[in-house]
This record gives structure tokens, C-alpha cells and sequence, in this order.
């Protein structure tokens, strides 16, 4: 189903959700956000109140991916935690509504910033509160207790990041429009340069970054942590190589925009070292070895969605208008990560 047949089918949408929300007794209204390459994202408004819907895309997908059913699960695990999430409503798993599976959840009226730098920001101490804040919010998710939320079965113990190799390097070459020389070298070495598995586990939220967190109105607080199809059970320094990985992107790059070379300092930013020491210090742990390894495993990741958003395009699925262009961060990505590498 494309994105013009959900919004004719708002009437369809409506009676369904009726008997679930008393707020949809009247007529709704359907608008597409813009961001979100993954799972098409539409405003839902009824009345005066709103809501955000989230589905799978039309079309054939790749095995274990656009899981909005996860999604729901570890937002209803976490909306009374000290983990900041939009309020799960309903979660519809009957294709025959709307063509794909589909949940509805809060909507949250606040800021989204694609710029890491934070230029429309004025001052310097909101942007330090507001990376600070991060730093929180990511240390809050690795020391939520999976047992006590219901999220013990939400992934596989142990071995995460041979696991999580085995299913990236798998999609990418199942995405793989024209080879790549750099990615292939990449993950040849990401899987001889593996380090041992020191046993940690905890909820990952898998695609953890600024675009992704929203902020109440003019401030520092963060209002919802968003996007949690790539979470699962896993180990907490993929995230946080996953954000500083971000971080270290050029601008340019669509609407991924990092730090690139600029001098944090100047804009009140903390720069990678003190960032990952602030999260050190959060989660009572003295270093983090093998960083280079984590990093450039995140490069790699990313690399293998955007190669996937590219894929989607040449068969007519993909949810972003932009999707296509995507494709041509494969390469850079994994340039980057052999930089990382080799410092």
C-alpha cells in the first residue's frame, strides 16, 4: 500500500481505532512526516488532539527488519522508566486495515535538531546542558533492568557483536547494488579484529543520535528517546559508538550532518574523549579498550542501512523521497571507518 492509499483509507483507519481510542470519534487527518527512512511516520490528527502512527513499508522486506511490533513492545516496557518515550496507544498486527502492520503512540510537540553542532542554538551552556542530557538518557537505556521491565526475551545473551556482524554483513549483501571494495575490506577485518565478549548485556536502542531524541520547546530536556526498530538485547558500547560515530560525520551528508573538524569547544560541545568519559562515569566503568573496533563497526552498520534505504529505492518501496541518494554515503561511510581504524 503507498503512502497515498493509507491517507485515503483515514475513514477505514478511524473505525478501526475507535474501538480502541474513544478519541477517534470523529473524522482524523493523515500527514507524512519527512524524516524516517525505515518505517513511513504520519501525523494523525483528530479533533484537537494528535498522534503518530508508524508502519511498515509496502513491499517485499528483508527478514527481521522493520519490526514496529519491537518497537511497541520496548516503548510500553519503557514508558514509566526513567528512559524518556512517547506513550504507546495501540499496536495493529491485522494487515488487512491498512495493508501493513502499524501502532499508534504520543505525539510530542518539541524540537528535533539534524545539526550536531546545534547552530540555532544561541547559547553555549544549552548545548553543553543539552549533550550532557544525552549522555544521560543513553546511560539511563544500558541501565534499565530488562528482568523487571519485561524485556528479559528481547534478544539473545551474549556474543552481540559477532551476531550483529553476521546480520549486517548478511543484509548488505543482500542490499548489494555494485561492489564496494571498502566495505568488503571493512568487514574482513571487523571479523578478524572481533574482541573477546566480556559479557556485558543490556537494552540497546541500535540507532542512537541527535535526530532521534526529541526536546521540550526552547530547552535542554530531552521528551522522548524516538526510532527503536534496531533495539534489542545487546551490548551498551554499540550505542555509544553508534552517537560518536555521528558525531564525527561531515556536513553534507543529506540531513546526517556531524562535527566533521570543527572545534567543539567553540560551540560548547564536549569533544569525543571527554563525552565517552562522561558516559565512563555514569555507568562506574574506568576505560572502554578496543574503541577503534566499536567505531568502526558503527561505520559499517550504518553503511549497510544506507546501502538497504538504496536497495528499497531501485524496487519502488522506500519511504524517503531522498532514499536514492542515500546510496552514495556507502563508500564515505566506509572510508571513514578505516580512518578510524588507522588513528
Amino acid at each position: 500500500m503507498t503512502n497515498a492509499d493509507i491517507i485515503e483509507k483515514s475513514d477505514i483507519l478511524r473505525e478501526y481505532l475507535v474501538n480502541y481510542i474513544p478519541d477517534f470519534s470523529s473524522s482524523i487527518s493523515l500527514e507524512k512526516f519527512d524524516g524516517g527512512q525505515s518505517n513511513p511516520t504520519y501525523k494523525v490528527t483528530c479533533g484537537e488532539k494528535s498522534f503518530v502512527l508508524r508502519k511498515q513499508p509496502p513491499g517485499k522486506l528483508l527478514k527481521s527488519a522493520h519490526a514496529v511490533d519491537r518497537e511497541f513492545k520496548v516503548l510500553e516496557a519503557l514508558y514509566h522508566s526513567n528512559v524518556p518515550v512517547a506513550k504507546p496507544y495501540h499496536l495493529c498486527t491485522d494487515t488487512n486495515i491498512i495493508g501493513e502492520m502499524f501502532y499508534l503512540m504520543e505525539y510530542c510537540d518539541g524540537d528535533i535538531y539534524w545539526d550536531a553542532a546545534l547552530k540555532t542554538i544561541s547559547s553555549n551552556d544549552q548545548r553543553t546542558a543539552m549533550y550532557d542530557n544525552m549522555n544521560q538518557a543513553l546511560a539511563n537505556i544500558h541501565r534499565v533492568d530488562v528482568n523487571k521491565v519485561g524485556l528479559s526475551d528481547y534478544g539473545k545473551p551474549g556474543n552481540y557483536f559477532q551476531r550483529q556482524l553476521n546480520r549486517w554483513i548478511e543484509q548488505y549483501k543482500a542490499s548489494e547494488l555494485k561492489p564496494i571494495p571498502e566495505m568488503d575490506t571493512l568487514y574482513q577485518w571487523l571479523e578478524k579484529n572481533q574482541p573477546n565478549d566480556d559479557g556485558q548485556i543490556a537494552l540497546v536502542h541500535g540507532d542512537y543520535r541527535l535526530d532521534n531524541l526529541i526536546f521540550k520547546k526552547g530547552t535542554s530536556e530531552i521528551q522522548a528517546v524516538l526510532d527503536w526498530e534496531l533495539s534489542t538485547l545487546g551490548h551498551p558500547y554499540s550505542d555509544l559508538a553508534y552517537q560518536c560515530m555521528q558525531l564525527r560525520l561531515p556536513e553534507g551528508m543529506g540531513k546526517i550532518d556531524g562535527l566533521g573538524n570543527k572545534n567543539r569547544h567553540q560551540f560548547g560541545i564536549p569533544t569525543e574523549r571527554e563525552y565517552v568519559s562522561q558516559y565512563c562515569q555514569r555507568m562506574n566503568i574506568e576505560r572502554i579498550d578496543n574503541w577503534s573496533f566499536y567505531l568502526a563497526f558503527s561505520f559499517f552498520r550504518l553503511a549497510a542501512i544506507c546501502q538497504g534505504v538504496a536497495k528499497r529505492a531501485t524496487q519502488g518501496n522506500a519511504s524517503n523521497k531522498n532514499a536514492a541518494q542515500v546510496g552514495s554515503f556507502v563508500k564515505p561511510l566506509a572510508q571513514m571507518a578505516h580512518h578510524a581504524i588507522n588513528e
